[in-house]
Formats: C-alpha cells, sequence, structure tokens
C-alpha cells in the first residue's frame, strides 16, 4: 500500500505516467509560447501537440472514473489551454486589456479544475488544488512574459521552478488516486 511508503510496480507506472503528462503539459506550454514569441514555422504543430495533453490525461483518468468524468476533465484542461494561448497572443500584441480578460478567465477555469477534482476524489483538497494551480498560472505566465521581453536568462530559471510545482502537482494527483482506489 502506498501508504507504507513503499511502491508496487502498478503504482511507480502510475506515478511514472502521471508525472510524464504534467511534465508534457509543461514542456509543450514551454514549446508554445517560445513558438508565439519567436513567431516559428512550427506553431501550428506544437499547438496540435499540445492540445492532445488534455485527452492523454482523460484517457488515464478514464481508467478510474466513468467516461463523462474523464470528459469533463479533457473539457477543462483544453479550456486551461486555450485561455493560456489567448493570455500569451494578447501580451505579444500588447493588448492589456484583452490579456486581463484572459486572465480573469484563466483562474476562473483554474477555480473550475480544483472544484472539479474535489468533486470526483475526497483525497483531493480543492483549495489544495486552487493554489497549486494559481502557482503554475502565475509561473506560466511570468514565463511568457519573460520570453517575449527577451529575459532569457530569466525565462529558462522560471522553467526549472514550473517542472518542481509541476511534479507536485503530479504526485498529489497520483496519491489522490491510489488512496482513492486502494492501489
Amino acid at each position: 500500500m502506498f501508504s507504507q511508503n513503499i511502491l508496487d510496480s502498478q503504482q511507480v507506472m502510475l506515478s511514472n505516467t502521471i508525472r510524464r503528462l504534467w511534465f508534457e503539459h509543461i514542456l509543450w506550454t514551454r514549446f508554445f509560447i517560445i513558438s508565439t514569441a519567436e513567431e516559428l514555422g512550427d506553431l501550428e504543430f506544437v499547438t496540435q501537440r499540445l492540445l492532445k495533453n488534455p485527452s492523454d490525461f482523460g484517457e488515464v483518468l478514464g481508467k478510474f472514473y466513468d467516461k463523462s468524468v474523464a470528459d469533463r476533465f479533457i473539457k477543462l484542461f483544453t479550456d486551461h489551454l486555450l485561455i493560456a494561448a489567448d493570455l500569451v497572443n494578447a501580451a505579444k500584441a500588447g493588448d492589456s486589456k484583452s490579456a486581463e480578460m484572459a486572465r480573469i478567465r484563466w483562474y476562473d477555469n483554474a477555480d473550475d479544475i480544483a472544484g472539479f477534482f474535489a468533486k470526483i476524489n475526497p483525497f483531493w483538497s480543492e483549495r489544495q488544488w486552487q493554489q497549486m494551480l494559481y502557482e503554475h498560472l502565475e509561473l506560466t505566465e511570468e514565463e511568457a512574459a519573460q520570453r517575449l521581453a527577451g529575459n532569457y536568462q530569466r525565462d529558462i530559471e522560471l522553467f526549472d521552478d514550473i517542472e518542481e510545482q509541476a511534479l507536485h502537482m503530479a504526485d498529489v494527483m497520483t496519491r489522490g488516486l491510489l488512496r482513492q482506489f486502494q492501489m
């Protein structure tokens, strides 16, 4: 059992999968930011790959919850990414009003995700998820701002923080699944 701090192979596989998905989330988000900021020719392909991430998460969640739960997560997480794209594009264009509107929607979406998690898993705290998601948004927005400003060293330093924070979210997610489903 997980609480004994000894993981069996199934638990390790789940942990690795969830960690990989969160890492892919932040990695492809970073690639999107870079491709947008630098106006790279790969933006369409990067965007397509980034938007695959919610479905990949949904596939894993679908092993634990019914299809409607997995579909709801896919919708919420896809919205998270689309709103982030709106925010990055507005910031790049210097449109502070549109950026602020996107930022408000982004945080509202984080609240929706946190509430959704708390509803489906008694071991996921809405408050904890809200705090983690808000930190994720703050770090990601700052990463984009630094990239857009050409502060590449700070941009890279922030990505290190984002990686650590995303892996923490992955571990919280994994622990909740292991506890709920007695794995």
